[in-house]
């Protein structure tokens, strides 16, 4: 080997041997606790400042320095975000959604705290812990990751381990306890943090930005080590650490130099791009914390009034705090962004940053007529085409999102902000000297700022118009829930895909008028951890209230502006922890929607045992075989009828299936399954469970798409369309696990259905309500079981379908409701809708059903009459 291969090696080994114990230090908390802490970074830089100080600011000997921050300070944070912060989140069920804000709640809070305590310029003078060959560096990791395989392995707190991870309150009721496991996963993670952060900071930029990014891009070796496997992250780490290495010494010429340059300083940011986008995702599907994301009430008028004297107060300035403010509504537009993809949408957007900093890129390349293939533009011009040239660009993060959720989408997004960082921004074009002039007329600081505050105006009402209406509704719904919002007919990957692009837009213009109103370009600006601290300040302030983004904007520029740096990471790092443990910011009018949601539930759950309307309506089944326009009952009249109109009635439709196989890895769940669902009858699936029933029941919907076989509506084959597509052609259904959007009102939930369906007739919301008994305006949070029963059924038939698919529909239903469900169930069959019935229920299905079939071991098995059938079949286990 040549001394020049061996030295390159020796300094891959040691850059990979601090990346594996960041691979070690994520896994073991992860697996102890299921958070994947995005604060690990942050807690390394603490820690290196931390030794930095005590050895040479305060002389403190090395080895007592290190001591007391390794085994001392750093596994005692880790036992305090544990006990203060990440306990109670598991306790009320671990939300990985909500354990990321508060993890990046911490890190926000650390990265300000320590930019307030050491400023902001990097340290060149952090004392070295091992010597610089990396066999030391090696020596721990290897022995580290041996060390903790072993003791999950081998011992009885390996197993508790386990047990904690996979069901937390099942492992404390079989005498585990759960805590004291946690607690040990956090001091051991934080200790590896801090040996990350104490062993890597001679040898990189020691500041409150630089190593927390560097520590955060190595998450890499521990998602390719699916966040369980130490031997792969360790050795994936010190693969990467090597090649890394090794690539300096590539120097083509022509167009790929920079290229194989910007891989081989940072091969650990391709690592992470590829485990983000291309690997399966880690974490749960969650989406934000019911806390940030649900609905917020309207700011009152008087905050909007108040709001537009203090924005317009500006136009008074003179000088620099003119200047200063200027950053205020551009900061504003790429907060937006937030609200509209984070708030309303609720995608856990972690790298809007970075398309704000494209936007400011562009826009500076497009007026300096640098753009390559571009000619120069006036300020303006280049400003809109920066826009329309960046929002399309929303896509890279759009792609991921269609089949991403809660924290793999955060890791996702993240990813791509880290990428354009490393791969667009710290390049030489971008950071040599752009000076972009402002557009004609504006160039005079006062008259930018009203250009600044027309377009903030404009983007304002395109985000509340987004709010509101058919789209404001189905956006709510896919935060909500996304499977529930396509069952009720809403294209989810395409409104994924219009949000990210707009949010992209609207980003790229807040970071064009960030340039222009400073006149200078500055990649740091733009950084993934800015756009965390974005992220972190929308979600504190009310994520889902386009007031919220004038707030932070003035909040995180005013808190910085003539002040040591790190002031306002360090407030809004404090709220975020505190809206992740559900103590904080819930939007306007808090208490008063609080009290009066609770008032509504105490009233609704007394009604709840008699509701009247609802047994009204289905005790005469008689009057359904006539169906008519629903009329008001007056005196004289019979009972409400059933919804439709004659000239919405459809021709009967037949849903078939037939030769349905479906394969989990070996396990067959459907095999060549045959089932038809005729028009005008209920049908009825039962059998034991792992008998193939719910699998069967998603072919059908459209959530599992079958191996071999057939689906047709009518003569229509829709087996490869998706679940909103059969929505729309008249397959509905409703879900096992109540699907009800908490967010949106009574009425608005049955909306959904009314403008998604098959048939789109908003006059079928007010039908529903009156013919179910239910009352509009009332907020779906905290009523009754069988309320939202009725609620999720009444947005499922407001469609008008030819199918109606029910998955359990009984399940916490009493008596009374059951058999009027039943009585509705018949009416529905006898005006012509198919209907299917999967329930363990016999005696309803008995009762009910027209046509039976049992599936056992992935068949049908018999299929009869009730009474030939059921009479030969167990109760389901």
């Amino acid at each position: 080997m040549s001394s020049l291969t061996y030295d390159l090696t020796l300094a891959g080994l040691s850059v990979g041997a601090a990346a594996a114990l960041t691979g070690i230090g994520l896994i073991v908390t992860y697996r102890a606790t299921g958070v994947l802490n995005f604060a690990h970074g942050a807690i390394a830089m603490l820690c290196a400042y931390l030794l930095r100080q005590l050895v040479v600011v305060w002389e403190v000997p090395l080895w007592a320095a290190a001591a007391l921050v390794l085994l001392v300070v750093a596994p005692g944070f880790g036992l305090a975000l544990e006990r203060w912060v990440f306990r109670p989140l598991a306790v009320s069920g671990g939300d990985p959604a909500r354990t990321l804000v508060a993890s990046i709640g911490v890190f926000v809070l650390l990265v300000g705290a320590a930019a307030l305590l050491w400023g902001t310029g990097a340290q060149e003078d952090a004392p070295r812990l091992l010597p610089g060959e990396p066999w030391g560096q090696l020596a721990v990791a290897c022995a580290i990751g041996g060390a903790v395989w072993a003791v999950t392995r081998w011992t009885r707190f390996g197993g508790e381990l386990r047990a904690v991870v996979d069901n937390r309150p099942l492992a404390v009721l079989g005498g585990i306890d759960a805590d004291r496991v946690a607690a040990a996963g956090w001091a051991f993670g934080t200790f590896t943090a801090g040996l990350t952060g104490v062993l890597l900071a001679p040898y990189v930029r020691l500041d409150p930005y630089g190593l927390p990014l560097l520590v955060m891009e190595v998450v890499a070796v521990a998602v390719a080590a699916g966040m369980r496997r130490l031997g792969v992250a360790v050795g994936a780490a010190l693969a990467i650490g090597v090649a890394q290495s090794q690539l300096t010494r590539l120097h083509p010429r022509g167009w790929a130099e920079p290229l194989v340059q910007a891989v081989g300083a940072n091969l650990f940011v391709v690592a992470l791009l590829v485990a983000a986008l291309a690997l399966p995702g880690v974490g749960g599907k969650g989406a934000l914390p019911t806390a940030v994301t649900r609905r917020t009430r309207a700011a009152p008028r008087e905050a909007w009034l108040v709001a537009g004297v203090l924005f317009l107060l500006p136009l008074g300035f003179a000088g620099s705090d003119l200047r200063t403010s200027i950053q205020v509504p551009a900061l504003a537009l790429i907060l937006l962004s937030l609200v509209l993809v984070t708030g309303r949408a609720g995608q856990l957007a972690l790298g809007q940053g970075a398309f704000a900093g494209l936007g400011a890129l562009f826009a500076t390349l497009l007026a300096t007529g640098r753009f390559p293939g571009l000619p120069q533009l006036p300020g303006l011009a280049a400003l809109l085409v920066a826009v329309l040239l960046v929002a399309p660009l929303g896509l890279l993060t759009a792609a991921p999102a269609i089949r991403r959720h809660g924290l793999a989408l955060a890791l996702a997004t993240f990813a791509v902000g880290v990428g354009v960082s490393r791969f667009v921004f710290a390049q030489p074009y971008a950071t040599s000297g752009l000076t972009p002039p402002r557009p004609a007329g504006f160039g005079d600081d006062r008259a930018f700022y009203i250009l600044e505050l027309a377009l903030l105006a404009g983007a304002l009402m395109v985000v509340a118009g987004l709010r509101r209406g058919r789209v404001g509704r189905a956006l709510a719904a896919v935060r909500d829930h996304e499977a529930g919002a396509s069952a009720a007919g809403v294209g989810v990957p395409a409104l994924k895909v219009a949000v990210f692009v707009v949010g992209a837009g609207l980003a790229a213009l807040g970071g064009g008028l960030l340039t222009f109103g400073l006149h200078s370009f500055d990649p740091s600006a733009y950084d993934p951890i800015r756009g965390l601290l974005w992220f972190a300040a929308i979600v504190v302030l009310g994520a889902d209230s386009p007031f919220a983004a004038l707030l932070g904007a003035g909040l995180l520029v005013g808190l910085d502006a003539g002040a040591r740096g790190g002031v306002a990471a360090l407030a809004i790092g404090v709220l975020a922890v505190l809206v992740g443990r559900g103590l904080g910011v819930r939007g306007w009018g808090r208490g008063r929607g609080r009290l009066t949601g609770r008032g509504a539930a105490a009233r609704e759950t007394l009604a709840f045992k008699a509701p009247a309307a609802f047994e009204q309506a289905f005790q005469a089944p008689a009057t359904f075989q006539a169906p008519a326009a629903i009329e008001q009952r007056g005196p004289g009249r019979s009972p409400v009828t059933w919804v439709r109109t004659t000239a919405t009635r459809p021709a009967p439709a037949t849903l078939t299936a037939t030769h349905l196989t479906v394969t989990y890895g070996p396990h067959p769940a459907l095999q060549d399954v045959r089932i038809r669902l005729p028009s005008g009858s209920v049908t009825a699936v039962v059998g034991p469970n792992g008998a193939g029933k719910s699998t069967l029941f998603h072919c059908l919907a459209g959530t599992v798409r079958p191996d071999t076989g057939r689906v047709r509506l009518g003569q229509r084959d829709v087996t490869r369309l998706p679940a909103h597509t059969r929505t729309r052609l008249g397959i509905a259904r409703t879900f096992q696990q109540l699907v009800v959007f908490p967010s949106l009102t009574v009425a608005e939930n049955i909306r959904i259905g009314a403008e998604q369906g098959r048939v789109q007739d908003p006059a079928a919301t007010e039908r529903m309500t009156r013919l179910f008994g239910l009352r509009g305006e009332q907020e779906t949070r905290g009523l009754p079981t069988g309320t939202l029963r009725r609620v999720e059924l009444a947005r499922a038939l407001a469609g008008d379908p030819h199918v109606l698919l029910l998955d359990e529909p009984t399940a916490g239903l009493d008596p009374a409701e059951v058999a009027a469900l039943a009585r509705l169930l018949r009416a529905l069959a006898a005006d012509g809708v198919a209907v299917l019935v999967v329930e363990h229920d016999l005696d309803l299905v008995a009762e009910l059903a027209d046509t039976v079939h049992v599936m056992a071991a992935g068949r049908i098995v018999e299929s009869g009459a009730p009474d030939s059938v059921l009479d030969r079949t167990p109760e389901p286990s």
